[in-house]
């Protein structure tokens, strides 16, 4: 029996994490891995594996090519994971990092994911004109102010919170001059510091509108499945359980913000205390250890890490 001090919940990073390399070599290592780069290859019609291997970097920064890379690259761990009978009792991911833990639940299937997020990063750079965008990344300030700094810096605008990352992160995005307002108006506030963020638009808000009514089209045409396992979505940060309403938070999540520290909250909530990030990068492992230091997250996206993460579980259950 399961007891709640033995719940896993796998988590999956989101664009941002991708690095020149990343998956090669638990993809030399482990036929399953290769197999889903040659799947993810197949699937969009062009080498995405030498672009993960090998890179230019400048080629997989492009949203288009991140987001497939590291769904791709998530996507081939968590399959070495469950070859290795290291199974979870949630999944969660962070924005784009969704698509990965609803094909690790088996609500998508791996080429429909594939293909869905690479349209996705190519409607979201589509949305808005290249620089009339801006993110910021605000460090201690809570969501109240945060939010009252976005409206009085809007002054017509959008300026929007977007990421609800952890309590010591929220980042903001809206139009590239209101962004700009909103950062010295959270340092004049308190805030310990604001920065704009080196992204390529402004994620998660209301100027994404025409991303997310392309993308709901794409997503009508898909086969969504009951998930596996309970997935917390990031648009409401609830647990999600059945088909339809995932298709529906995939949707909502282009313009919603992504409620990441509720939804690990949410986890804590039902009796998880061991999270695993896997993929490429430690971007959740960080935010974990400002949302909550007690609990353990180990991560997954090369050998060593693997090695470690299973040596973990091996001894727990020693």
């Amino acid at each position: 029996m399961t007891t709640p001090q033995s719940l896993i919940a796998f988590l999956f990073p989101g664009q941002g994490s991708q690095s020149v390399g990343m998956g090669k070599e638990l993809a030399e290592r482990y036929p399953i891995a290769q197999q889903t780069f040659d799947e993810a290859d197949e699937a969009l019609g062009f080498k995405l594996s030498r672009l993960c291997f090998d890179g230019p970097e400048e080629q997989l920064r492009l949203t288009e090519n991140t987001q497939p890379a590291i769904l791709t690259a998530s996507v081939a761990a968590w399959r070495v994971l469950d070859e290795k009978g290291l199974k979870p009792s949630f999944v969660a991911g962070h924005s784009l990092g969704e698509y990965s833990a609803h094909v690790a639940a088996g609500t998508l299937n791996f080429a429909d994911a594939a293909r869905t997020v690479r349209n996705r990063g190519k409607y979201m750079q589509e949305a808005v004109p290249v620089g009339a965008g801006a993110m910021a990344a605000v460090l201690g300030m809570d969501l109240e102010k945060v939010t009252a700094v976005c409206r009085d810096a809007a002054q017509g605008e959008v300026c929007e919170p977007a990421n609800l990352n952890s309590p010591e992160q929220i980042v903001i995005s809206g139009d590239a001059a209101a962004v700009g307002r909103a950062t010295k108006l959270a340092d004049e506030r308190g805030a310990k510091r604001a920065m704009i963020l080196p992204v390529s638009a402004p994620f998660h808000c209301s100027l994404m509108k025409p991303a997310q009514d392309r993308l709901a089209a794409d997503l009508r045409s898909l086969t969504f499945r009951k998930p596996a396992v309970p997935v917390a979505c990031n648009v409401d940060a609830v647990m999600i359980d059945d088909a339809d309403s995932t298709r529906d938070a995939l949707v909502r999540q282009v313009t919603g913000a992504v409620k990441w520290h509720p939804s690990m909250r949410l986890l804590m909530e039902k009796g998880v205390r061991t999270f695993v990030e896997v993929g490429p990068g430690k971007v959740l492992c960080g935010l974990m250890r400002q949302i909550d230091r007690a609990m353990t997250c180990l991560n997954v996206g090369d050998e060593v890490s693997l090695r470690k993460t299973l040596e973990h579980f091996a001894s727990v259950s020693a």
